[in-house]
């Protein structure tokens, strides 16, 4: 690339970055650092989840998120969420600076995202700072040949996406999750599955009155006392269980 190609390359990665950004959900307020083109000063201890883009540009988008922000993902109170999911939105929002779409999400890991990222073509790596510290990175990689159709989308896509975005883990309440409630437990062997019918009785492993398990997408998050709302069963809660909990297990 020439020097004037490389300088709009950074700035259109920047402009992907901000976008990017308004909308990853972290909950420590990241600024946009210096862009670079060089893997090695945006290295990361996290996971990376790319995306084709989609559209009249074409390369390659990648989000990289530390250790954390992947571990905060998968101890989730909900229950354990998935990465790609939760980064995607952030990953729209980039594609959209550039009149694009991301192609489906997928994990890398983030010690090989610079090499992947350099076989599609010229990349640039935006870090994401808090108090100066690394902790997620956006990065863009274009083909050599549509550098200058990718850098002539960028005003005009950008207008698009000024309307202000939720930010933060904001972006996860609307995400739907199963709900259960159990009673209890017990085991029973084929013949006994086999021999029931009408009336019979299954004795559980839980005490008369003891609260039900709450679990959310199967992890165990809080017990209560089994009501009744209007002729239908309730659940009201009388123990949240704290990830990490000794008592974070099903009964």
């Amino acid at each position: 690339m020439t020097s004037v190609q490389t300088e709009s390359v950074l700035a259109t990665a920047r402009a992907v970055a901000e976008a990017a950004l308004t909308v990853l959900p972290t909950a420590t307020a990241l600024s946009v650092g210096v862009p670079t083109t060089d893997p090695m000063a945006v290295a990361l201890d996290g996971v990376a989840v790319t995306a084709r883009l989609e559209g009249p540009a074409e390369g390659l988008l990648a989000v990289v998120v530390n250790g954390e922000l992947v571990e905060a993902m998968r101890t989730s109170p909900l229950g354990e969420l998935d990465l790609g999911q939760a980064v995607a939105p952030a990953l729209v929002a980039a594609a959209g600076v550039l009149g694009a779409v991301p192609g489906p999400a997928q994990e890398v890991a983030a010690d090989v995202v610079g090499g992947v990222l350099l076989e599609v073509g010229d990349a640039v790596f935006v870090p994401l700072l808090a108090d100066g510290e690394l902790h997620a990175v956006v990065a863009l990689a274009v083909p050599a040949e549509d550098v200058a159709e990718v850098v002539e989308e960028v005003p005009a896509a950008a207008v698009a996406i000024a309307a202000p975005r939720e930010g933060g883990l904001e972006l996860l309440h609307g995400v739907e999750m199963e709900v259960t409630a159990e009673l209890g437990r017990t085991r029973l062997t084929v013949r006994e599955l086999l021999s029931l019918s009408n009336g019979a009785v299954i004795e559980l492993d839980r005490a008369a009155g003891s609260p039900a398990d709450l679990l959310v997408n199967g992890r165990l998050i809080a017990r209560g006392e089994v009501v009744v709302i209007d002729e239908n069963f309730g659940i009201r809660v009388t123990e949240i269980i704290k990830p990490g909990d000794g008592s974070q297990e099903v009964r």
